[in-house]
C-alpha cells in the first residue's frame, strides 16, 4: 500500500514539475501538491484529509499548465503580426522606393525624348531656313497641280502641269485632283521659292515638299520627299518648263520619262500624256506661200501659156519659228508671244487666252 502511495506520489510530483515548468500558476499548484504529500506522511497532522489538499494542487497545476499554450498562442500570433507588420511595411517600402525609382526613369526618360525632339526640331529649322522653306497648312485642293493655303494664299506648283479638271476635263484630270487632295489636304508641308515669286494669276509659285530633305538638290530625296517630283513620277503630271524656275526642269524631264516608258498614269492614254508638257512632240516648221501668176516675158509667149506655167513665190510673210518649251522661247521674248506671232504656238498657250508663254 506504501509502494503504490509513493508511485503515486511520484507521478504527481514529475507531472506537476513538468507543467510547473510552463508558467508562475503551475509552480503555486506545485507548492500545493508538496505540501499535501508532507501532511499524507505524517502520522500526526492537522489536516484530516490531506489527499483533497494534492487534488486541489494538481488542478491549479493542470490550469497554469494549460493556461500557458494559450499564452504562449497569444504571444506568437502576437510576434507574427508584428513580424508581418514588419514585412508589410518594407514590402510598401521596397515598392514604394521602386515606383519611385520607376518614376524617376520615366521623368528621365521624356525629359530626353523631349531634348531629343527639341534638337531634332532645331536641326530641321536650321535646314529649312537653308533651303529657304516655309512651313505651311493647305486646307483645300484646288485641282491637281494648284493648292489653297490655312492664310489664304493659293500656290501653283513649279515645273508640272496636271490634267484639267476645273474650268475643262482632261483625262486624268480628277484622278490627279483626287491624288494631290489625298496627299496634302489638311497636311503640314513645306514651300520652297526657285525663283518667281507669283505667276499673273497672283498664285504663289512653289515647289512643295512633304519633307525637309537634308540636301535639296539630292535626287532620291527629291524622288521621296517632293510632291512636285512625286506627281510626275506616279504619272499624275506632266514636266513643263517656265523661265527662270528651271533648278528642278532636268530631273522632272527625267522622271516623266520614266513614267511614260511604264505606261504610269496619264501616260497609259498614249506617248503624249493627256495635255501639255515638255515631252509633246516638236511641231513641224510651215510656211505660207501664195500662188501668183508670173507676168508674160518679153520674148511675146502667148497668154494661154503663161497662164499654164505659173509658180508659187513665199508671201510675204515672217517664217514660223519653233521653241520647244517656254524655257526656251522666253530666252529670245521674255514676255512671251500673242496669237499672231510667227514663234506662237499652241501648245505653249495653256490657258487659251491667244498669248504663249506669258508671265
Amino acid at each position: 500500500m506504501n509502494g503504490l502511495r509513493v508511485t503515486m506520489a511520484a507521478v504527481a510530483i514529475i507531472f506537476t514539475l513538468r507543467m510547473a515548468i510552463i508558467t508562475p500558476v503551475a509552480w503555486v499548484g506545485l507548492l500545493i501538491v508538496g505540501f499535501g504529500l508532507y501532511q499524507t506522511f505524517q502520522k500526526r497532522t492537522s489536516f484530516r484529509k490531506p489527499r483533497w489538499l494534492m487534488t486541489i494542487g494538481i488542478l491549479v497545476v493542470i490550469t497554469g499548465g494549460c493556461a500557458a499554450p494559450s499564452d504562449q498562442v497569444d504571444k506568437a500570433a502576437s510576434e507574427n503580426a508584428e513580424n508581418e507588420a514588419d514585412q508589410q511595411a518594407k514590402a510598401d517600402e521596397e515598392k514604394k522606393a521602386s515606383e519611385e525609382k520607376k518614376a524617376k526613369e520615366e521623368e528621365e526618360k521624356k525629359l530626353a525624348e523631349e531634348k531629343e525632339k527639341a534638337e531634332a526640331e532645331k536641326e530641321q529649322q536650321e535646314l529649312a531656313d537653308t533651303f529657304g522653306m516655309e512651313e505651311v497648312l493647305i486646307t483645300r485642293v484646288v485641282d491637281g497641280d494648284t493648292v489653297e493655303l490655312k492664310d489664304g494664299r493659293k500656290v501653283r506648283l513649279i515645273g508640272v502641269n496636271t490634267p484639267e479638271s476645273t474650268t475643262r476635263t482632261e483625262e486624268y484630270g480628277k484622278e490627279a485632283s483626287n491624288y494631290t487632295t489625298e496627299k496634302l489636304e489638311g497636311k503640314t508641308v513645306w514651300l520652297q521659292k526657285d525663283v518667281s515669286e507669283t505667276d499673273r494669276y497672283n498664285r504663289s509659285l512653289r515647289l512643295i515638299w512633304l519633307e525637309i530633305p537634308k540636301d535639296d538638290m539630292d535626287e532620291e530625296e527629291i524622288r521621296t520627299k517632293m510632291f512636285n517630283a512625286d506627281l510626275v513620277l506616279n504619272g499624275y503630271a506632266e514636266p513643263s518648263t517656265y523661265n527662270p524656275d528651271v533648278t528642278y526642269s532636268d530631273y522632272f524631264v527625267k522622271f516623266a520619262r520614266e513614267a511614260r516608258e511604264k505606261g504610269t498614269g496619264l501616260w497609259a492614254y498614249g506617248e503624249n500624256g493627256t495635255t501639255k508638257g515638255d515631252l509633246d512632240p516638236k511641231e513641224e516648221k510651215k510656211t505660207t506661200t501664195a500662188s501668183t501668176p508670173k507676168s508674160s516675158s518679153s520674148t511675146g509667149a502667148s497668154s494661154s501659156n503663161a497662164s499654164s506655167t505659173t509658180t508659187e513665190e513665199p508671201a510675204a510673210t515672217q517664217e514660223q519659228e519653233y521653241y520647244q518649251n517656254c524655257t526656251e522661247l522666253r530666252k529670245v521674248y521674255p514676255n512671251g508671244v500673242p496669237s499672231d506671232h510667227p514663234a506662237y504656238a499652241s501648245k505653249h498657250d495653256r490657258d487659251k487666252d491667244d498669248w504663249a508663254c506669258e508671265r
